[in-house]
């Protein structure tokens, strides 16, 4: 089974799936896609344009998974509904707290 995250040395990058405009702020656990792609499924009540979604999605997981906002950063999918996060860290402390949810 693939994991929605990647371990690096000084930091983890995790892939999740938007869903802006919901009717509530959540994390909805992982998931795996029909191609075996699995990811962090996450919704915010922002609106998907000045970047608001993907400030709603950061402010989400820093408080989730109690991570600075200042560590999460965008590696790609900024425009789009899947995206790649680098969260800066000791990466087994992050995993541990991803998986721990």
């Amino acid at each position: 089974m693939s994991t929605a995250y990647t371990i690096y040395p000084d930091h983890l990058r995790l892939a999740v799936r938007l869903t802006p405009n919901a009717g509530r702020n959540s994390i909805d656990g992982f998931e795996t896609a029909a191609e075996g792609e699995a990811y962090l499924k996450a919704r915010v009540t922002a609106v998907p344009e000045d970047g608001k979604a993907n400030k709603a999605l950061i402010l989400l997981l820093s408080k989730t998974y109690r991570i600075p906002k200042s560590s999460i950063s965008f590696v790609s999918g900024e425009t789009a509904r899947k995206k790649i996060l680098r969260i800066e860290g000791d990466p087994e402390d992050l995993k541990a707290k991803l998986e721990k949810g």
